[in-house]
């Protein structure tokens, strides 16, 4: 029988245990559970411990929608954990891939089993990933509390990485941070946060949403959350109310948020009350403005999104969508001087559901990702850009989140083969697919080189994801015009 595997860590000695062919070390706290007076708090490094501490199950997940009793019913509080997947334990140096999970800012969980990274160490990295503070415990402007506390939290994280990976095998000097939607979001934030300076050599934005609010803005969201609860959005106020009745104020939100666009904005629209506070302290600037003025330059930078990302939050997909509709949404996202009349004559051949679905997709998502990649470049930094356009789904397309589970190797290859309208090749081009992702994104980690060229705005080298990779100009070129003039920055009150 194989001795469990034990490791020294700066605050103790953990145990973890053999899955072949890995090492799996689960629920190491990074920072002492959030609660008491941490609440609301910058992370603070956690106790060290006497003896063997088992790592061999997730910590409790963070509280967040869905998951609002997690730390009551499982008696623990011990939020802020990580995992820790090692190949070769004897190893020194490996490529360290640290995963910041998504969920709208709002939720999720490290425990999520599509996030396994057992796959992906296998093919020769050490693999981490991390709970984190979401929802308004994360995200929300708070009086008397620092903004971007998630965010503050995977920093604490990453410092973990730094001072402990290398036990693991892993090379604490070349540490890749990667992450998809709003963990997208969060590395896009860090590569412009002085505090994260050091913490990582290379990042991978696989989604990142267009969507960084002012001071002035998030506070009015906190406000508006709390109000129905009788209090102010300060932290003496809200230290007192629990998790579960701040996650419920913040799901009557949600229902109502398209009421706000006149004062919110187009952010009213999306699916989430937060995003990163461009707070003046912790993130002076919006990424696109910072990365364009040569901020964290010299870590090298892999983005890009899917073809269809807005389908998966398209309420009206498969729905008669009026003109009217579309006008609307034209007016709100569409930007100057294009506009409205500039989609329409891009797409004249589309549909009123997918001239809705396009707007959306190019605000929310793929326009912020190339005009990341456009500010890497001009701040002499390097970039590469992919798109995923292969699927095998004809409903849901190549949509949100479907990178992140070819990386990983958890999508579901019966739920593939068993759906109805998948081809008969969709299985063996979905293995394809991941090995081919799995592939470059290990490279890039290990080296710097995906295996295709660097991104700039004159060739606009794209790697696109079809049942065989091709590399090619950006596909969406006509989207690109439209946005070329634009200048994505943080989002502000509009009233």
């Amino acid at each position: 029988m194989r001795i469990q595997p034990e490791i020294r860590t700066a605050a103790g000695i953990v145990r973890g245990r053999w899955e072949d062919p890995v090492a799996v070390f689960r629920g190491i706290p990074y920072a002492r559970p959030p609660v008491g007076e941490l609440r609301f708090a910058a992370p603070v490094p956690p106790h060290p411990w006497d003896g063997v501490r088992d790592a061999l199950e997730f910590g409790p997940p963070v509280p967040s929608a869905g998951r609002a009793t997690a730390g009551a019913d499982e008696g623990s509080d011990d939020w802020l954990t990580l995992n820790v997947w090692a190949p070769d334990l004897g190893a020194a140096g490996l490529p360290v891939m640290v995963w910041i999970h998504g969920g709208k800012y709002l939720e999720g969980t490290s425990g999520n089993p599509h996030h396994d990274g057992a796959t992906l160490a296998g093919c020769g990295a050490v693999v981490v990933s991390m709970n984190y503070r979401v929802g308004l415990e994360g995200f929300a402007h708070i009086a008397g509390a620092p903004d971007n506390r998630g965010i503050l939290d995977q920093a604490a994280a990453l410092r973990w990485v730094q001072d402990n990976i290398a036990a693991f095998g892993g090379d604490p000097g070349n540490v890749t941070v990667f992450g998809q939607s709003a963990g997208a979001g969060c590395i896009a934030a860090l590569l412009a946060m002085p505090l994260a300076a050091g913490l990582f050599r290379r990042a991978i934005a696989q989604s990142p949403p267009g969507t960084f609010l002012s001071r002035r803005l998030a506070a009015a969201v906190t406000a508006t959350i709390v109000a129905e609860l009788g209090v102010r959005a300060t932290l003496d106020e809200l230290a007192r109310i629990p998790p579960r009745t701040l996650i419920g104020a913040t799901d009557a939100l949600i229902r109502k948020m398209p009421e706000f666009v006149d004062s919110w904005g187009p952010m009213a629209l999306t699916p989430t009350p937060f995003s990163p506070v461009v707070d003046g302290e912790h993130l002076a600037r919006s990424p696109w403005a910072a990365l364009a003025d040569g901020a964290a330059r010299d870590i090298d930078l892999l983005v890009g999104h899917t073809r269809d990302e807005y389908r998966l939050f398209d309420n009206w997909f498969g729905s008669e969508v009026t003109d009217e509709q579309v006008t609307a949404a034209l007016d709100r996202l569409a930007p100057a001087p294009h506009g409205s009349d500039g989609y329409r004559a891009a797409y004249a051949d589309a549909t009123a559901g997918e001239l809705y679905e396009v707007v959306n997709s190019d605000w929310l998502f793929r326009m912020p990702c190339l005009h990341l990649a456009d500010a890497r470049h001009a701040g002499n930094g390097h970039a590469w850009v992919y798109e995923l356009s292969w699927s095998y789904h004809p409903e849901q397309g190549a949509s949100h989140s479907l990178d992140f589970l070819l990386v990983f190797g958890t999508l579901d290859l019966d739920e593939v083969r068993g759906h109805p309208a998948a081809g008969p090749s969709a299985a063996a081009e979905a293995i394809r697919v991941s090995r081919h992702m799995r592939t470059d994104w290990l490279n890039f980690a290990t080296t710097g080189d995906p295996g295709w060229a660097p991104y700039d705005p004159h060739t606009r080298s794209t790697r696109v994801y079809s049942a065989e990779p091709v590399t090619r100009p950006y596909p969406e070129e006509r989207s690109r015009r439209i946005w070329s003039a634009h200048r994505f920055d943080t989002l502000d009150l509009a009233t």
